[in-house]
Order: C-alpha cells, then sequence, then structure tokens
C-alpha cells in the first residue's frame, strides 16, 4: 500500500470520526453516546489513579465486559488525556486500521478489481454505524477490528492453500492467540474459534497437520482464556462478567417472540444504510463462493450469520442501533462491496446493463454519504441524551448530596464518574444479586430498604410501582430524552414505606 494511501485513509478517518465529534459539540456538547462508556472510564481512571479494578474505590467488581478496553483507556488516563482526548484518538487509530484492513482485504477478495481496493478502505471509514462505534468510547470496534483480521487471515489461508503453499504452525497459534484475546474485549471472542476450527477442517491438508493446528490453536487459546475466566472469578464469584449475566437476564421476556422473527430483526440491522444495496452483491459473492468451492470465503458468512443467531437467541436487543451486532457488521459490508464489484459492468456495451450498474454504483455512493451524515446526527442526539440526563443528574448528586450518601440506579456510569458515591445497581452489573429480580418493583423495594438507600435515581416510567409513593426532589428538563420518545430522568428521596 502507498504512502499516499495511507495519508489519503488516515485523513479520511480523523475528518470521519472528528466530524461525528464535531456534530455533537454543535448540537450540545461533547460526550459519549452511551452511559457504559463512562463505565469503562471510570474502571480506567480507578486502574491509572489507584491500580485497582472496580467501579467505586475500594469495592472491586466485574461490571466491565471488557477488561482489555479498560486497560487501554487507563493509560490515557494515566497521561492525564481521559475521558476524551485519548478515547477519541483510540478509536480514530482502529477506525483507520479498518480502512487500511479492508483495503488489503478487498484485493484478496476480488483479485479482479484490484483497482477498487480503496473504496473498501473508504467504505469501512465511512459507514454510519462503524464511525458511531469509533465515538462511543465503547470496545466494540477494537473487538469488530480482531474479528476482521481473523476471517482476513482465513481468506489468506485459503488462497496459500490453494497455490499450494505450505502454512506454518506459528499462523494457527497467532490465530489461537487472536481468539483468545478477543474475549478480553468481548465474551463473543469465543466465536471466532469456530470459523477458525472449520477452516482447518475445510483446507485440505494431512491428518497430522490437522491435529497439529487444532492443537497449536487449542492451547495458545486457553493460555490467553483461562486467565480471562479466573479474573472474573476473583472479582465477581463467577467465571464471566456480571454484564454477561445481567443483560440477559434483563431482556428475557423478549424470549417469547419466534427466534426467526427475532434473528430477523437482527439481520435488518446493517442494511440500515448503504448495507441495503451492499446486499445483492453478499449474495453473489456466497453463490460464487459455493461454485467454486472457496470455503475461505464461506465460512466466514457462516460466523456473520451465526453471530446474529447468536444474538436473536441470547440477547434479541435492537436499540442503540445495533450496537451488540456490530462486531460483524464490517465483514458484511467488505463481503457485498466485493460481491458487487465482482459482478457490475459499468462499461458494458448494453446500454441497459450500463446504465443499471451504473446506477447501481452512484447510488451506493450516495447512500454511504447520507447515512454518514444521519449517522452523525443520530450520534450528536445519543450524546445529548446521556449528557443532559445521565451527566446531569452525576454533577446534582454530587452536589447536593452527603459524601456517605447511597445511590440507587439502572444507570451507573457517569453517576460512578462524576459523582464519587456508594452505588446500589438495578441493572445488576456492579450488585449482581439483583439479577433474579430486575423487574420486580416489590422485590426491588425491599431490597433497597435492605441495603439502607437513601436516594433513588431512574426514569420513572422504568420502575411506577417503586415511585408511585414516592416525590422527586430534582428532575432534568432537557429536550432531547422527550423528543426521541423517552423521558427526563428523576432523583427520588428513598423512604421506607
Amino acid at each position: 500500500m502507498s504512502r499516499r494511501m495511507l495519508v489519503f485513509l488516515a485523513v479520511l478517518s480523523v475528518v470521519s470520526l472528528g466530524g461525528y465529534i464535531l456534530f455533537s459539540c454543535l448540537f450540545f456538547r461533547i460526550g459519549f453516546p452511551l452511559d457504559d462508556a463512562w463505565i469503562h472510564q471510570t474502571y480506567a481512571r480507578n486502574l491509572a489513579w489507584g491500580g485497582e479494578w472496580a467501579l467505586i474505590p475500594g469495592q472491586p467488581s466485574g461490571g466491565s465486559t471488557g477488561p482489555l478496553w479498560g486497560v487501554m483507556l487507563a493509560l490515557g488516563h494515566a497521561l492525564r488525556l481521559g475521558p476524551y482526548l485519548w478515547t477519541f484518538i483510540l478509536g480514530g487509530l482502529i477506525l483507520f486500521g479498518m480502512g487500511v484492513l479492508g483495503v488489503f482485504l478487498f484485493r484478496v477478495l476480488c483479485p479482479e478489481r484490484k483497482e477498487w481496493a480503496i473504496w473498501g478502505g473508504v467504505l469501512l471509514i465511512v459507514e454510519w454505524h462503524l464511525v458511531w462505534a469509533a465515538g462511543s468510547g465503547m470496545e466494540t470496534l477494537t473487538f469488530a477490528l480482531l474479528a476482521m483480521i481473523t476471517l482476513g487471515c482465513l481468506v489468506v489461508i485459503g488462497e496459500q492453500f490453494r497455490r499450494g503453499e505450505r502454512i506454518g504452525n506459528w499462523v494457527w497459534l497467532s490465530l489461537g492467540a487472536l481468539a483468545g484475546l478477543s474475549v478480553w474485549l468481548r465474551p463473543d471472542g469465543m466465536t471466532l474459534l469456530a470459523p477458525v476450527g472449520l477452516s482447518v477442517i475445510a483446507f485440505s491438508m494431512p491428518w497430522r497437520e490437522r491435529m497439529t493446528a487444532w492443537f497449536s490453536m487449542g492451547t495458545v487459546f486457553l493460555i490467553v482464556f483461562v486467565p480471562y475466566l479466573f479474573f472474573n472469578d476473583q472479582l465477581a464469584g463467577a467465571w464471566w462478567p456480571t454484564t454477561f449475566f445481567a443483560k440477559q437476564a434483563e431482556y428475557a421476556f423478549l424470549q417469547r417472540i419466534p427466534l426467526w422473527k427475532r434473528w430477523l430483526d437482527q439481520a435488518v440491522l446493517p442494511l440500515i444504510g448503504v448495507g441495503a444495496l451492499l446486499l445483492p452483491g453478499y449474495v453473489a459473492i456466497i453463490v460464487d463462493a459455493i461454485r467454486r468451492r472457496r470455503w475461505e470465503l464461506t465460512i466466514p458468512v457462516l460466523w456473520m450469520l451465526g453471530y446474529l443467531l447468536m444474538y436473536a437467541w441470547r440477547l434479541p436487543v435492537t436499540y442503540q442501533h445495533g450496537r451488540y451486532i456490530i462486531p460483524m457488521m464490517p465483514a458484511f459490508f467488505l463481503w457485498g462491496f466485493a460481491g458487487m464489484a465482482k459482478v457490475v459492468l459499468p462499461g458494458s456495451s448494453k446500454l441497459f446493463i450500463r446504465v443499471l450498474n451504473r446506477a447501481w454504483i452512484g447510488a451506493t455512493a450516495a447512500l454511504l454519504i447520507a447515512f454518514w451524515w444521519i449517522g452523525a446526527r443520530a450520534y450528536a442526539r445519543d450524546v445529548a441524551v446521556i449528557e443532559s440526563e445521565m451527566v446531569t443528574i452525576a454533577y446534582w448528586i454530587a452536589e447536593n448530596t452527603p459524601p456517605d450518601a447511597l445511590v440507587a440506579t439502572h444507570d451507573i456510569g457517569a453517576l460512578g464518574y462524576y459523582a464519587d458515591r456508594s452505588l446500589v445497581d438495578l441493572a445488576g452489573l456492579i450488585s449482581p444479586e439483583v439479577i433474579p429480580y430486575l423487574w420486580d418493583g416489590e422485590r426491588l423495594g425491599e431490597y433497597l430498604n435492605a441495603r439502607g438507600a437513601d436516594y433513588l435515581v431512574i426514569f420513572p416510567g422504568w420502575y411506577p410501582a417503586l415511585i408511585a409513593p414516592l416525590t422527586p426532589i430534582f428532575q432534568t428538563d432537557a429536550p432531547f430524552s422527550p423528543d426521541l420518545g423517552g423521558e427526563n430522568m428523576a432523583v427520588y428521596p428513598w423512604k421506607v414505606p
């Protein structure tokens, strides 16, 4: 890749993510579009400044899904660049890395159209879901990058097998390490073992080499993965982070929806934007890969579809622009774009085909740009909601309650970062004992009485029975949440009924 191309992708990454940050500043103020981002920031700050893994100093807990992301953020706090500057630098670098990987991988997916490779990088840097994730303060895009590197390695390995080249054992060791490392970002990283393991079966190699590949991959994976289990066990008494159980319990009621409907709800999310016009290319590259028995291209597709199925099965939520399935979107977009490049004939001698293909290309470019703009506005609104509700409440709690107050809330991120109060987590992330009765207002009330809570911070509509006898002592009045169909957050003095 030429230096000019790298500079172009770097500048584009700065402009793409910088535009979203600028939108949020002009719309309301700088911030993050998720309260969960403040959870990561709080753990990172306490790690950098106090050397402990805790949301509340002195109380180690397993409320962060991605310890590796927290460590990455902690470096910024150690350098006094947190919470914003370092986080956005990381987001921009990861977005840039995604673009570079897109250029490289496109050349392998579609070697007959290598001149289009730069646009594969542009696609991944400008696509609105990915830019939103880069500015979210979350680990999502970092995990997506590791997933793309893993899938890209499988495609390259397949090409090497096709040319009769021998694959060194270090490749399987590296893939095992990548899968293990990705779990430290998200538990979903375990799913990467499936495409790697299937590739060992699909690629033609002697049985002894196949067993060696499995053993090497599995051993290194376990070396990296097992400490993660012990890390969680030491913090929360369970092998998995408390978020793993809390989120599933919180949305267990969605299990009543038929599985096929839940899967379709997930599958629609990548199509909101340019993905809708890349879908035909996605189908085309799959059909072509099956016809030519290019399993290195179809195995990643199985991972993408399976990833959707996993969330449809266990956590079928679609809010926040599909944040949970964003890690599979870059692969979908790039596979779709490569398939599109394979079938379009913009220079066809037939007028109808030429016009149709050029219209497809033009519409794809227009939709990519249009949804970057739409996504920037959505990002700005999301930031405004978090800043005007959760952050505003956190400042109020810090200024108007005793330092030893015990605050119960469903959103612990901004309160943990700004308020410096002891917290009871009604979502179960740092208070896992509430997970069995997350939506049972009566039992939650008994629990708050037993804990001696002083204040309750909540959106009123979430627990109407819990707040029925209470009168708020403070409520935000910003328009952003109501404009999106929500409500304003309130602070209640908690009293024993």
